[in-house]
Parts: C-alpha cells; structure tokens; sequence
C-alpha cells in the first residue's frame, strides 16, 4: 500500500511538471529509465564505484529482475578534471522505482557487497557528487532495445547519448512530436543507428529536454552514419518543414564507452 501511494504521489508531481500533451499514463507499456550519473575526482573514487557498481549493484538489480542496466564511461574520461561514469537503469514501471530502494535495503548480500561503498565515512566519499534523471521512453519506441547488431571491438563501440532541450514546453512537445509523428525514430532505424532508447525527462536538471542514445562500432562508423543522416531525403525534408522551426535550444553530446562488465 506504501508503495502505491508513493507511486500516485510521483506521477501526480511530474504530470503538474509534464508538457501539454505529454500526459504520464497510470499504466503504460512505455518504459521508465533512470539514469545515475555519478561524479569523481580521483582515480580512487572511480574505481570504488566500480567495485560497487560490478559486484553489488548491477548483481542485486538483477536479483530483482532488472536486467539490461548498462554503465558507461565518457571518452577521455581517464584525463577529465571530474570523471564520470553514467548507468541506465531500465524501468517497468514507476512502482519498480519506488521499490528499488526498499528492496535493496532488505538483501544482505548487497549490503555486504557492496559495503565499502555503502558505509564510506563522511571524510572519504566514494564520490562528489552523484546527478540521478528519471524519463519515460518514446512512444515510437516504447521499449528499450539491445544493440546486438554491432559487432566491432567493445573497447572501440560508441555510445552517444544526446540531450535536446526546447526553449519552451511548448517547443520541447514540438521536438517529441518531430521525434514520433514526424517520423525521426524511424528514420534512425532506417538508417542502422542501432538505438538503445528515445525518452522524455520528467525529472532532471536540464528540463524541459528529450535524451536518446545510438551506438556504432567505432568512431569511424559514428561519422558516417551521420553523414549519411544529413543527405537523407527524409531528413532534409523534416528539417524544413515549417512545423518543425526553432524546437532545439540547446544540445549536448556525449560519447561514451561500454565498461567490460556493462549488461548492454
């Protein structure tokens, strides 16, 4: 019962925050992805978390029947100033969120896994800072996929997560609908960009944004389904339809990379 009061407190706070026309359903076949982004300053405190994250986490998520977590590591990550290392979390359901936390609190094996990370003194943090966005997948594609097509070295797969943020909420639905209706997911299918997923945020930092995440073999790969992404009829006619005008404000790009024991 707990749970289920929690989980109707959460969808009535992100549908105050949710984009007209975007509604967030009680129940829904779209999935739910959480995203931790997790913020290091030494090469001690990364390879802390990915202890953790490699002998605790990932194995008791899985414990519950959550598979498919990915976690991955931003290119040049080993020279940054703050290091990074970025874990998607898929999602059945708001419930399942809810429950992680009590969940995870009650398995004794994961509380002995992952201990050193779990009771890490107050001078001696595993991290800086620890950033955690909640979305909900497109309805174009509804369900997270595996890039099993790829079949290059795992060392050398891009993973490349882009955020779009719209300068209004109005513009943001219009960069959802181009997205859907308009015909962009299929278009990237089309095209082999191999798709993890396409999500709204309804709970992040940046809002009100969109994120997705494609992968490639190499870089190499990368460049050129990109370019054969700009010269596609398809594109260059969706890009300039009136409709679609001025519904990007700001993009990032990130590429990351795959750890050894990431599930995707």
């Amino acid at each position: 019962m707990k749970n289920i009061f929690v989980s109707a407190l959460l969808v009535l706070h992100f549908s105050a925050f949710a984009t007209p026309g975007l509604p967030i359903p009680l129940s829904s076949k779209q999935e739910f992805y959480s995203i931790r982004i997790y913020q290091l300053k030494t090469s001690e405190q990364e390879a802390r978390v990915e202890k953790f994250l490699q002998t605790a986490f990932l194995p008791a998520l899985h414990r519950l029947r959550i598979s498919e977590v990915a976690v991955l590591k931003p290119i040049g990550n080993d020279t940054a100033a703050i290091r990074r290392i970025y874990v998607l979390i898929p999602l059945k359901s708001m419930e399942q969120l809810t429950s992680l936390t009590p969940s995870l609190d009650k398995d004794a094996q994961y509380q002995a896994d992952g201990k050193d990370y779990l009771d890490a003194p107050y001078d001696n943090p595993p991290y800086v800072r620890m950033e955690s966005m909640l979305l909900q997948a497109f309805p174009e594609m509804p369900q997270h996929a595996v890039p099993t097509a790829l079949q290059g070295p795992r060392d050398q797969r891009i993973y490349e997560l882009r955020s779009y943020e719209g300068p209004t909420e109005k513009y943001y639905a219009n960069k959802v609908r181009m997205f859907n209706e308009g015909g962009e997911v299929p278009l990237f299918k089309r095209l082999g960009f191999n798709a993890v997923f396409y999500a709204s945020v309804i709970s992040g930092s940046h809002m009100p944004n969109l994120m997705y995440m494609t992968t490639f073999d190499n870089m190499a790969s990368r460049e050129q389904h990109w370019k054969t992404f700009g010269e596609d009829p398809f594109w260059k006619k969706l890009v300039a339809a009136p409709e679609y005008q001025h519904n990007v404000s700001h993009a990032d790009i990130i590429f990351l990379h795959p750890t050894a024991y990431s599930d995707l």
